[in-house]
């Protein structure tokens, strides 16, 4: 018989769930006990964009994810190279900066 570790988790992904969600702006706001994450994908030419997910964490788990965030970017970066950011545009692009296209 197999001992299990005690602070084992056992974690269950569902087939819709590990498809994913493609979100392309994130808006997060905070109360003094909650951090909500609401992920959108904003198509081009579509002036209306919904949050396709809503993620709420304790400040504690905020400020981890964070944490784990970079940790991750930094192993990214070390293999792939520097991730280039754009400098901060006045607003969200709704074209994206392309040409509109047509049926």
């Amino acid at each position: 018989m197999e001992e299990q570790n005690e602070n084992q988790l056992n974690i269950e992904l569902s087939e819709e769930i590990a498809e994913g969600i493609y979100s392309n702006l994130a808006i997060i706001t905070h109360s003094n006990s909650e951090f909500v994450l609401d992920f959108i994908r904003v198509m081009p030419g579509v002036p209306k964009a919904r949050v396709k997910s809503r993620i709420i964490l304790t400040p504690e788990h905020a400020k981890r994810l964070l944490s784990a965030l970079e940790d991750n970017i930094e192993k990214y970066e070390a293999i792939n190279g520097r991730i280039k950011v754009q400098p901060d545009h006045p607003g969200f692009p709704m074209n994206f900066g392309g040409t509109m296209g047509q049926a």
